[in-house]
């Protein structure tokens, strides 16, 4: 891949994603992946350690869940775009419904392997409450808290990098079955350094933004908020939820826009190398 091919791409990306109905479509499901997020940490204030890293990750599956469906349609309509081919939003998400449902599906085992984890993870905290050994078990166990807590972390990782990669692998076919992580697999194995720098980039913009956006809220915690209380608390970020959705709205349409470039791009070189 040469520098012009990569800078086309980005650019191509970026030009067709300040639009408006895409930005009316992406902000209510990031509200809503919002939503998911405040109650969950809400819930954790007051919560023990096993309940609270539980409330920590849950938002992650969930919210993927809710974004990879989202990302079918931004992607054909992206299609449809590049391509100057008429399109309506509603149409495409009506059409769309079916094959969303079944990639939500596809979500499921890391959700499940993540309870696997986190159950396991809450044998470890019974053990230490054993009276009299508890405190050496703890000691003595304390590799297996951390391998759990580090197969979650990449879990969660697996998560985010299959809504760039699986979204648009499955956006335009009529139905998505489990051989789509062959084509996957196939693909890294093909050019493992080209991925990786089509996936940074992607999702490059949204850590800037959620980065600068983190630091305002927690000026903002630090210097405005003044409720203790856990309601109180929770309304406070639900508030600041709002604005944070909808000024995230416009990287997640580039993450998606620029995973369909990439995925275009990584078909073609598997072409030419298999010919």
């Amino acid at each position: 891949m040469s520098w012009n091919e990569l800078e086309h791409l980005f650019n191509r990306s970026l030009q067709f994603t300040f639009s408006r109905k895409k930005l009316l479509f992406t902000a209510p499901v990031l509200i809503l992946c919002g939503l998911v997020v405040v109650f969950c940490k809400s819930l954790a204030r007051g919560s023990g350690n096993w309940i609270a890293l539980s409330l920590t990750f849950l938002p992650i599956f969930f919210c993927s869940a809710l974004l990879i469906t989202a990302g079918i349609v931004l992607t054909r309509v992206y299609h449809h775009e590049v391509k100057s081919l008429p399109f309506s939003f509603r149409r495409t998400f009506r059409e769309s419904w079916d094959l969303m449902v079944q990639v939500a599906y596809l979500t499921l085992p890391l959700i499940l392997g993540y309870f696997l984890l986190w159950t396991l993870l809450g044998v470890f905290y019974l053990l230490k409450e054993i009276p009299g050994i508890g405190d050496f078990l703890g000691v003595v166990l304390s590799f297996g808290p951390f391998l759990l807590l580090l197969g979650s972390f990449a879990l969660s990782l697996l998560s985010v990098t299959l809504l760039f990669f699986l979204t648009p692998a499955v956006a335009l076919k009529s139905s998505a079955q489990f051989q789509v992580f062959e084509t996957l697999l196939k693909r890294f194995r093909s050019s493992p350094f080209s991925n990786g720098v089509f996936f940074f980039l992607g999702i490059l913009p949204a850590i800037v933004v959620v980065g600068v956006m983190m630091l305002a809220a927690l000026i903002t915690g630090k210097s405005y908020f003044m409720a203790e209380h856990t309601f109180a608390s929770g309304v406070q970020l639900f508030f600041i939820m709002l604005p944070f959705s909808v000024l995230l709205s416009p990287a997640v349409i580039f993450f998606f826009n620029f995973s369909a470039e990439s995925h275009v791009w990584m078909q073609r070189k598997l072409k030419q190398e298999s010919s």
